[in-house]
């Protein structure tokens, strides 16, 4: 039975609709060999496997660390990470994004280790044109060191979403209507690094780092990039991309993780602002 005009004008239009889409969005699930370059610590970073898994290490003489050979405009991207088990105060584990120079833009996850049966503090931050000092800290609803878990940044011309595990932990909203940067016109690679900061990490210094535990090792695995055009991401308003991107379920979401687990909040911190909270803070 030869099938009608009406099924075939409803394939050909889904099949239009593929290949809009499939221009607007370019996925790529990664190889570390293929993707990334091991930029420093010497034989600390490794490659298996062929390149699905990476590992970063840190003893007294030096940490290590790796670099996205791609730049990205707008995105998504994910990462699995397994964090530095038992006593790792003093160390952190830093994955972000970043561009160069001094008025240069990045978004940051920092894991800040601690002595053994106490939680990690996830730290994370914002640079515009080179200012940063908009930190929000959380504790995580789980241990980060048993198994790999997913941390993930969606960057937009609208907003900045962090997740976890696909529960997003933070918003940051384009607030240029205010004053305030945000960054949209700097490419940023990917980065890591694990690195000695015992001078500040855990409890602002005053437990140092236990080389008597070295090496320290992080794993990585399952980058994955999604690349939006700037078309498709300018294309709908930023209540649009939050509604889409933040349903129901995920707002709900937000709000137990900045409920119960957020510990700091730079956009509470009157103490630290007298002359009153950043514009982004008072929207």
């Amino acid at each position: 039975m030869a099938p009608s005009s009406t099924h075939n004008t409803g394939f050909y239009v889904l099949m239009l609709v593929g290949i809009v889409i499939s221009t607007m969005v370019a996925t790529c699930a990664g190889s570390f060999y293929q993707d990334f370059d091991l930029t420093w610590g010497g034989d600390r970073a490794k490659i298996f496997n062929g390149g699905p898994l990476l590992s970063l290490s840190l003893d007294k003489v030096s940490g290590s660390g790796f670099k996205s050979k791609k730049e990205y405009l707008f995105g998504r991207i994910d990462m699995q990470l397994k964090l530095v088990a038992g006593n790792s105060a003093g160390t952190v584990t830093a994955y972000y994004l970043s561009s160069q120079g001094p008025t240069h833009d990045e978004i940051d996850f920092e894991f800040l280790g601690n002595l053994s049966g106490d939680p990690y503090i996830l730290h994370t931050n914002i640079f515009t044109q080179g200012k940063g000092n908009r930190e929000q800290q959380f504790y995580l609803w789980f241990d980060p060191t048993r198994n790999f878990h997913t941390y993930s940044i969606i960057w937009k011309p609208q907003h900045i979403i962090f997740l976890v595990d696909n529960t997003p932990i933070r918003v940051f909203k384009n607030a240029e209507s205010l004053g305030v940067p945000f960054p949209k016109n700097q490419p940023m690679r990917i980065y890591s690094s694990l690195w000695n900061a015992d001078d500040w990490a855990t409890r602002g210094g005053l437990v140092k780092t236990d080389w008597s535990k070295a090496p320290f090792t992080a794993y990585y695995r399952n980058f994955k990039a999604t690349e939006f055009s700037l078309k498709s991401s300018i294309s709908n308003s930023g209540a649009e991309y939050e509604a889409n991107e933040l349903d129901f379920y995920r707002r709900r979401r937000l709000r137990w993780v900045q409920k119960y687990f957020m510990i700091y909040n730079y956009c509470s911190d009157l103490k630290r602002f007298p002359q009153g909270l950043p514009a982004e803070c008072r929207r």
